[in-house]
């Protein structure tokens, strides 16, 4: 009979052991689990006129540019939700969209360098951002979208666009409220931001080096 009440008594203690065990590794681990939810640096990119949902092609390779050039920092990226379509209206839900996710960011995460960037339509968007009509001051803010808060426009902390249309109308970014920290290429004849008349620069932002270049100039400001 002992030795039966022996073994009844040994196993609550092993499960109590176990349960401490258990316990003690959770504790042990958890603190190199959990990484920190915020980014050092945060891409919102928004893709030009019928790309695919995502960053396109010039967005992702800028970001991968960039990323490349950060060191050891953390990035995110973000695809500006909106439609990207014909219906060039559409881009001020782009704009939109972009100022939701820079709020957001700037409250949850309020040391993130976030970069701001587009291409074509999507350059488009970071016009409407910086308060600039998009096509011109004859068209003017049809179709525009308010621009983004004062209060926000320090949060970001660079801006790169690409074939953006609002240049061909002599209003750069450059000469903006993101002055300083913005970068605005246009690729040699591209009809879109120029008076140029050759329509495949305007696909040629990648091959020819200028999501590099843009990488660059922006990792230098991050």
């Amino acid at each position: 009979m002992t030795g039966v009440t022996s073994l009844r008594m040994s196993a609550p203690l092993a499960a109590l052991v176990s349960t401490l065990v258990c316990a003690a590794t959770g504790l042990a681990t958890t603190p190199s689990a959990v990484a920190d939810p915020c980014p050092d640096v945060e891409v919102v990119f928004a893709r030009g006129t019928n790309d695919a949902p995502g960053l396109g092609r010039p967005g992702q390779a800028f970001a991968d540019a960039l990323q490349g050039l950060i060191g050891g920092r953390s990035m995110t990226t973000y695809a500006v939700n909106y439609p990207a379509s014909y219906d060039f209206l559409g881009a001020a839900d782009g704009a939109a969209d972009a100022t939701n996710r820079i709020s957001a960011m700037a409250a949850s995460c309020p040391s993130t360098r976030i970069v701001l960037g587009g291409y074509s339509q999507g350059a488009a968007v970071v016009d409407m951002l910086a308060g600039i009509p998009p096509l011109g001051d004859r068209i003017g803010e049809i179709g525009s979208a308010p621009p983004l808060p004062s209060s926000l426009v320090n949060n970001v902390a660079a801006v790169a666009v690409f074939g953006n249309p609002a240049s061909k109308f002599g209003n750069p970014l450059t000469a903006s409220v993101f002055g300083g920290k913005a970068i605005d290429l246009c690729k040699d004849g591209d009809p879109i931001c120029s008076r140029g008349r050759n329509p495949f620069a305007h696909s040629d932002y990648v091959t020819a080096g200028l999501t590099d270049q843009a990488a660059n100039f922006v990792a230098g400001i991050v």
